[in-house]
């Protein structure tokens, strides 16, 4: 059974969440305020955590960073009341795994979901990956690149194993949204860039591993 923290001031929302994914049959904590929940998320461990942009004391932001310092493994999916692209963006870097806008479906939030728990079972099947001076643990979520540890966030390491394991294949900005994300970003592709981006800057700029493919996408040469 999955195991999911809501970490949300908006009580209404808090509860709609809560009962929706605790009615598919997920266990399902909450926390009103960013400093609760990140104490629930470094003392318990959960396969994902929805996380609300606005808190009282700690804000979103400032939680997402500090669960990617604590190595916290959990996929983020993040919510904001804004939908402007420099604060999607920021919140890929503090380490944010999905975004979503609010007003959304709880229908939408449990299929983004459920994409991500069977993308994690059917990770499990390979334990390992390795090429050239990359070396990924699928079932630790470790990466290494000639010995030493990549400091990935969880969406930037399911990433860099596609790329891997479809080397040498140009895979759209398209392709990659949908496969990763498991949904359409409507249009919005900026997102695969960033992820692209900040995985050439933590293996090696000069390493020139991943191709940009003018007008397409990327590809693992």
């Amino acid at each position: 059974m999955a195991k999911i923290l809501v970490i949300e001031d908006e009580k209404s929302i808090q509860q709609m969440i809560e009962y929706d994914l605790s009615q598919i049959g997920y266990e399902v904590d909450v926390a009103s305020d960013g400093l609760t929940g990140y104490q629930k998320a470094l003392k318990d461990s959960y396969d994902i955590i929805v996380l609300d942009l606005m808190l009282p004391g700690m804000k979103g932001l400032d939680v997402a960073k500090k669960l990617k310092e604590a190595k916290i493994k959990s996929y983020i999916i993040m919510l904001t009341a804004m939908d402007e692209e420099f604060q999607k963006i920021e919140g890929f870097e503090k380490g944010a795994d999905d975004y979503m806008t609010k007003p959304f479906s709880p229908r939408e939030l449990s299929a983004r979901i459920k994409a991500v728990l069977r993308r994690e079972k059917a990770s499990e099947k390979m334990e390992e990956i390795e090429y050239e001076n990359i070396h990924l643990n699928v079932l630790s979520y470790e990466a290494s690149f000639e010995g030493k540890p990549l400091n990935l966030t969880l969406k930037e390491f399911e990433l860099l194993a596609y790329l891997l394991n479809n080397r040498g294949l140009v895979l759209s900005r398209d392709q990659l949204l949908k496969s990763l994300w498991g949904y359409a970003y409507d249009g919005d592709t900026r997102v695969v860039d960033v992820h692209i981006f900040k995985i050439r800057e933590k293996i090696d700029p000069q390493a020139k591993l991943i191709k940009t493919v003018r007008g397409i996408g990327y590809k693992l040469i």
